[in-house]
């Protein structure tokens, strides 16, 4: 179940504190649970604030907690508050976005630099994978994790999502994947080249915004083609 921290302050130094968000943003990223966060402001009182931070669970808002980063700057930012910041923590009973919202988080993860996250938050352990470049489905959250680590094994990438259609329990995403061949992929050793594909994905989601089933069509062979791998074959 996604969670929401509301973090309600009253601050007259809101441009030093808007200054340390973005550095704490930067000391934690790719290690951040966090997936999204609005600050608003009292339209009757200049001095207080209210930060809403959504997290994919509790569990996952508890593990962003205790990153040292945060502590610190939390202590930070308590200096900068006129009076102790108050927390309220929620449970998301209803949120019409929360499958588009995950799933591009999804997209971001993989693509992040260093270890893996482990996804748990995102992926439900019983997930089912369409891909037609492989032989059988793949099936459960710890097989996809591989099948996402073997890309990762071979390039260094990011996605950019440039459509989603959101009806009921799916989610169509399409997408444009870069990267660079860093290391052996299907048997190709790394060329460093830089490379590119489009694709689209669609996702089925249960209720609590976990990705339960996906169906990929990308383009494999154009991706070949740039590697060189089909150049024996067009002499």
């Amino acid at each position: 179940m996604t969670f929401v921290q509301l973090i309600d302050c009253r601050t007259s130094r809101f441009d030093e504190m808007d200054r340390l968000m973005d550095t704490w943003v930067e000391q934690t990223k790719g290690k951040r649970t966090a997936t999204h966060s609005v600050i608003g402001k009292d339209r009757s009182d200049d001095s207080h604030f209210i930060e809403i931070v959504e997290f994919p669970s509790y569990e996952e808002a508890m593990r962003n907690s205790n990153l040292p980063e945060t502590d610190r700057i939390f202590r930070e930012m308590v200096s900068l508050c006129d009076e102790m910041p108050t927390f309220t923590d929620l449970d998301v009973v209803r949120d019409d976005d929360l499958y588009a919202v995950n799933i591009r988080r999804l997209f971001e993860e993989m693509g992040t630099s260093g270890e893996l996250p482990p996804l748990d938050g995102l992926i439900a352990e019983d997930y089912h994978d369409h891909d037609p470049a492989n032989e059988q489905d793949t099936m459960g959250r710890d097989a996809i994790r591989r099948e996402m680590e073997m890309w990762r094994g071979g390039f260094s990438f990011t996605f950019t999502v440039e459509d989603q259609i959101s009806e009921g329990d799916r989610v169509c995403t399409r997408w444009t994947w870069s990267g660079t061949h860093k290391g052996d992929f299907m048997g190709l050793a790394a060329t460093g080249r830089k490379v590119s594909m489009t694709g689209s994905t669609i996702f089925r989601c249960r209720e609590d915004g976990k990705i339960v089933e996906g169906w990929w069509e990308y383009d494999r062979l154009g991706l070949m083609a740039q590697l060189g791998a089909l150049d024996a074959l067009e002499q």
